[in-house]
């Protein structure tokens, strides 16, 4: 049986949102740290703090203005020995206390997310360890992966609503978790996908709030819940979301005014996702089929762009010379070669 690891519970007693409307959770607009530039700026806190914050740095690098910039020291750069994180807390003047990560920026840039993890040619099963493994392995830029909450309300890995005969929305965390999957598996929760992925800084995640069958509010929960976890964790560098439902796209950005959301369903025009503050576009490839011209329309409005599912060699082709920002595909051995000879 699997158990909810200790560290979730330690950080989420250390978590007070300093946000003025209080539903907001404090973010950074970056988490990135670049390489080789003395005294960079980091990201700025969002939203500003009304108090003058102050920042506890074991590393003694940082440094956060009254303008709630964080940046490194005036005659400090990270370069490639430096570690791959650090921690920092930033503390207002009521002792209340927020930490984040922030991470050395190698991450890839290859436009390669791995639909589901990395499966199909590595004999793993679909949102397994091994996949999400391999996915990093082979040097994705990403992991693609599905999330639902169980009947006792931990966020669990499985693309469709049922695994190992069992619904998951029905079923407790404990049950899943013994759902056996290929090469010595078994079901995943999030928290195990966000502890990996922060052991690295190459391949992010893109994760997917499915959509509940048991309507709106339960919808919303998955998504509360997935940010939440990705919060308390310290992993907002590594995880970008996407929901074919926009309620729960709308609660992400709620509660996180800053992570790159992107929206799955085609029924909303690229000016109200725009209006709505959603990141980018993430559609099947037959919406690029009729609109040749999407990319440019999604790029005038500074809206991401990414495409699924594309296994086909020349689809490939065609998308990555269409200048997409990221192609979601089953096969992303084959993508990575072409986009490695490009």
């Amino acid at each position: 049986m699997k158990k909810i690891f200790l560290l979730s519970v330690l950080l989420l007693n250390l978590i007070i949102s300093f946000a003025q409307s209080g539903k907001e959770l404090l973010t950074l607009d970056n988490y990135l740290i670049p390489v080789n530039k003395k005294g960079a700026i980091i990201g700025k806190i969002v939203p500003r703090p009304r108090e003058r914050v102050t920042l506890k740095d074991p590393s003694n690098i940082f440094t956060v203005n009254k303008e709630g910039y964080i940046t490194l020291k005036k005659n400090i750069s990270i370069t490639e020995k430096s570690p791959e994180h650090f921690q920092i807390t930033l503390q207002n003047n009521k002792g209340e206390k927020k930490i984040f990560v922030l991470v050395k920026d190698n991450f890839i840039r290859n436009k390669v997310i791995a639909h589901r993890g990395a499966w199909k040619n590595q004999d793993a099963s679909q949102n397994s360890m091994k996949s999400l493994k391999k996915t990093i392995e082979l040097g994705c830029e990403a992991a693609e992966f599905d999330v639902w909450l169980s009947s006792d309300n931990t966020p669990i890995l499985s693309h469709d609503p049922s695994t190992g005969g069992k619904k998951v929305e029905e079923t407790t965390a404990e049950e899943l978790f013994k759902i056996a999957l290929k090469d010595g598996d078994f079901v995943p929760s999030l928290e195990e996908y966000l502890l990996h992925i922060k052991s690295q800084n190459k391949t992010r995640l893109v994760l997917e709030v499915k959509a509940s069958q048991k309507g709106k509010e339960r919808c919303e929960a998955v998504a509360d819940s997935s940010v939440q976890l990705v919060h308390r964790l310290g992993a907002q560098a590594w995880v970008d979301y996407i929901t074919f439902n926009f309620d729960a796209a709308m609660r992400i950005r709620e509660l996180d005014p800053t992570a790159n959301i992107l929206y799955l369903e085609a029924d909303k025009s690229l000016e109200e996702l725009k209006a709505a503050k959603i990141s980018g576009i993430d559609y099947h490839f037959s919406h690029f089929e009729k609109d040749p011209d999407l990319v440019k329309k999604a790029n005038a409005l500074n809206l991401k762009t990414n495409v699924w599912t594309v296994n086909k060699e020349e689809d490939m082709k065609t998308y990555i010379n269409m200048g997409l920002d990221y192609i979601t595909t089953d096969e992303p051995e084959l993508l990575l070669k072409l986009v490695e000879k490009r």
